[in-house]
């Protein structure tokens, strides 16, 4: 058993690493932002087209917000203070579009289905739709 100690906390430092406050929420937002790589494969499996759910975007946006905090207050390295600085601006444009998008769909007064923006008919059940406005 001693093998594992050695293997897991060599120096006394679990996994070698010295541990503290900003090293815990740079590794939750490397976990975050990495989250995203299985949140769109399994979203684009299940439809069987490529497919970018909104959480991609939270997550995105969740990560790479913690990574630059650690890069700020952590490292100081500008170079990782760079890299993270703006990514946040693609993220929340694709949340506003997304929602935008998202309250351009109707709910069909027969069967519910919720419908794509511009059509005229439900898609579940052929029902004509009443526009908004």
């Amino acid at each position: 058993m001693e093998w594992l100690t050695q293997l897991l906390m060599p120096g006394g430092k679990f996994l070698g690493v010295e541990w503290n406050t900003w090293k815990i929420v740079g590794w939750i937002g490397n976990v975050i932002f990495f989250s995203r790589f299985f949140v769109q494969w399994y979203a684009t499996e299940k439809r069987r087209q490529v497919v970018v759910p909104v959480a991609f975007w939270w997550l995105s946006l969740a990560g790479s917000l913690l990574l630059l905090a650690y890069a700020l207050f952590y490292k100081k390295d500008s170079v990782f203070i760079f890299a993270y600085a703006f990514t946040w601006i693609p993220y929340i444009r694709n949340l506003i579009i997304h929602r935008r998008h998202d309250r351009l769909h109707m709910d069909c007064a027969k069967c519910g289905f919720k419908t794509a923006p511009g059509s005229r008919f439900c898609a579940q059940c052929g029902a004509p739709l009443v526009t908004k406005g």
